[in-house]
């Protein structure tokens, strides 16, 4: 059936990273099986790591060993996180969509944040690179977390169903990610599904918002689960026109 005439299951893990990485990959495993009919699975920004830079290497040396955990458990669903990894002897973020037992598609982190040293330990990656994608008929769009204060990157993404955005997005600015993540819906006319870490310094807001500006939002669940109907996108689009 086409997913766009079917309701659309998502689950978001607003969970904490722990300090040992293979906890953080048995938990993400357990979820994965705990959740094998939606449509839709996302873990915040490099949850299974974290951004560990006392052990760097340690972190990215990870990667071969969580990818080749997760592929057997992601079936018909789609499963979307951030990897750090070696990439052609750069270090890079990388957001990663998983399909039917296959990577399917890889974004690196094209703004990287500042303030918490990003551009100190990652290769930043091409803004030419964020583009649309599509999955069995529905258009997708992937901003990871700071790359989503940039109105260009939004413009880039136009068109798209559902925008996804996987964070580790921290506390003292827990309102701006509500405020950007809610007018990028309204703007974009899609559905914007964030998925933010629930470290203790960090914002939660995990969302998943409609192309009106519906949220649903709670902060005091690890696991947040919600369908959707895709063909809110059409009607949003054709009740207002913006071409």
């Amino acid at each position: 059936m086409n997913p766009k005439k079917r309701p659309y299951r998502i689950t978001l893990l607003q969970r904490p990273s722990a300090l040992d990485y293979q906890e953080n990959l048995t938990q993400l495993i357990q979820d994965l099986k705990n959740h094998p009919e939606q449509q839709l699975i996302m873990a915040p920004e490099v949850y299974l790591t974290a951004y560990d830079y006392e052990h760097f290497e340690s972190a990215i040396a990870f990667y071969d060993q969580a990818i080749e955990a997760i592929l057997p458990h992601i079936g018909p669903q789609i499963f979307v996180f951030t990897i750090i990894r070696r990439e052609k002897d750069q270090i890079v973020n990388q957001a990663t969509v998983i399909h039917n037992h296959q990577i399917i598609y890889q974004q690196n982190k094209y703004r990287l944040f500042k303030i918490g040293n990003e551009d100190k330990y990652f290769q930043a990656g091409e803004q030419q690179h964020i583009q649309p994608f599509e999955i069995e008929g529905v258009r997708y769009g992937i901003l990871i977390c700071f790359e989503l204060r940039f109105k260009a990157l939004w413009e880039q993404l136009e068109g798209v169903d559902i925008l996804l955005i996987p964070a580790m997005w921290g506390k003292p600015r827990k309102r701006h990610l509500e405020v950007l993540s809610q007018a990028l819906a309204v703007m974009n006319q899609s559905f914007v599904v964030v998925c933010n870490s629930a470290n203790e310094d960090m914002a939660k807001s995990s969302a998943i918002i409609s192309p009106w500006g519906e949220v649903v939002m709670d902060d005091t669940k690890t696991v947040i689960t919600h369908s959707i109907n895709l063909t809110e996108v059409k009607k949003v689009r054709r009740l207002i026109p913006m071409r």
